[in-house]
């Protein structure tokens, strides 16, 4: 059985990995910067969140981060960021599932209040540390590449996209992960995270 669970977990990582880059290269909106470079609202992050809640924060973490990261190094105008968007997305997934696996254990709670609430403080939790550290890592990043006005041109962009992707996400991810849980108990495929005896998260 847990040979399984880890084949399935290894399986769904690659599917959020698609997933991710699909929804981050073909449905976002992209706003082109003064002084080159670019930002945009997309739910790739929802991708990313919700792979967290399903399968833990590390495979949730890698699915996102590996497909946006794809998805930065096959366009020219994000090409220099994939290793922040490896990182950072990376992040999100660790901390919404810390959140929402050892703090609420949401795969094994059965009070749904409980579990919205816990889902919502994970999602809230992983996009907050992104709403504020993806702007200020492209911000030194411009202030040593392009110079400080471009810097500080850029910043109020890269706040305001990353706020609207961030509450977004919020929404799509909690909205999603409420919905498909119980079809997915039903249909034997929910993971059960952080449970003794089960693959790490």
């Amino acid at each position: 059985m847990m040979k399984n669970e880890k084949l399935l977990k290894i399986v769904l990582t690659g599917v959020f990995a698609a997933l991710s880059y699909v929804v981050f290269t073909f449905l976002q909106i992209k706003i082109t910067l003064p002084g080159g470079g670019a930002t945009s609202i997309h739910l790739g992050n929802a991708v990313c969140v919700l792979g967290a809640l399903l399968l833990g924060g590390l495979c949730g973490g890698l699915g996102g981060a590996i497909g946006m990261t794809i998805g930065d190094l096959f366009d020219p105008v994000y090409v220099m960021t994939a290793p922040k968007t490896f990182v950072l997305k990376l992040c999100i997934g660790l901390i919404t599932g810390v959140t929402a696996h050892r703090l609420g254990h949401i795969s094994t709670e059965t009070d749904n209040r409980k579990v919205l609430k816990w889902t919502i403080l994970a999602a809230v939790s992983g996009l907050v540390f992104n709403m504020i550290f993806d702007p200020l890592i492209g911000y030194y990043y411009k202030l040593l590449i392009l110079g400080k006005p471009a810097a500080e041109l850029t910043l109020a962009w890269n706040i305001a996209s990353t706020s609207i992707n961030a509450a977004a996400s919020a929404v799509v991810s909690v909205i999603v992960y409420m919905a498909i849980r119980p079809a997915l108990k039903r249909s034997g495929l929910f993971l059960t995270i952080g449970k003794k005896g089960s693959p790490a998260q």
